[in-house]
């Protein structure tokens, strides 16, 4: 229930500071609102949603500081996720890291697909870097970042940017150059937070 109405966030079907209806969408997926109410639940805990006393749940609004601040937690635990795996992954988990970009500049004229790969290229690094509370929190930070993110996307010029990044990326990865692939991490993150600002 949690990843229905998440889905209909990430689409806009339910849109930033919009009231939840339990009513119209307990009726509407024919569940109780028992259900419901505990799906609000995880996503408020998530940051999705934003529960208001006596007023009910809505979908969170990000202002543009809280924008910065998770683009600013996200480049310092990708920054390390990415000296981890420059350090330490073997050659066969940067062969795949690199299919994986093979994939996004494939991709690079196909929205959601390019979204999709991106967000895959970037929880596998998470994954290969190896500390499952970095993942933990990344994951919870992402959700909030989505709700920008396909507007940056969108933006004249951001994937292609962005597929830069990624290149200059694999470069120091491919190096073992941990400093580097911080360092390159972190200006992603800055440009992503330039495109979604």
């Amino acid at each position: 229930m949690a990843e229905r109405l998440r889905q209909r966030i990430y689409a806009r079907q339910l849109a930033p500071g919009e009231w939840i209806d339990e009513l119209k969408i307990a009726d509407e997926l024919g569940i109780s609102r028992t259900p419901l109410r505990e799906a609000l639940k995880v996503l408020a805990s998530e940051g999705l949603i934003t529960m208001k006393l006596r007023r009910g749940a809505y979908v969170t609004e990000a202002s543009p500081k809280d924008l910065a601040d998770v683009y600013h937690l996200l480049s310092l635990l990708e920054a390390d996720a990415a000296r981890a795996v420059a350090r330490h992954a073997s050659d066969a988990a940067l062969a795949e890291l690199g299919a994986l970009h093979q994939e996004l500049e494939a991709a690079i004229d196909d929205t959601a697909r390019f979204f999709a790969l991106n967000e895959a290229f970037h929880l596998r690094l998470l994954e290969l870097a190896d500390n499952r509370w970095r993942l933990q929190v990344v994951q919870d930070l992402r959700k909030v970042m989505k709700l920008h993110r396909q507007h940056s996307l969108q933006k004249s010029g951001r994937p292609r940017q962005a597929l830069l990044e990624h290149r200059t990326l694999m470069a120091a990865l491919a190096a073992r150059d941990g400093e580097r692939a911080a360092r390159c991490m972190r200006q992603h993150f800055e440009g992503g937070l330039e495109a979604a600002s």
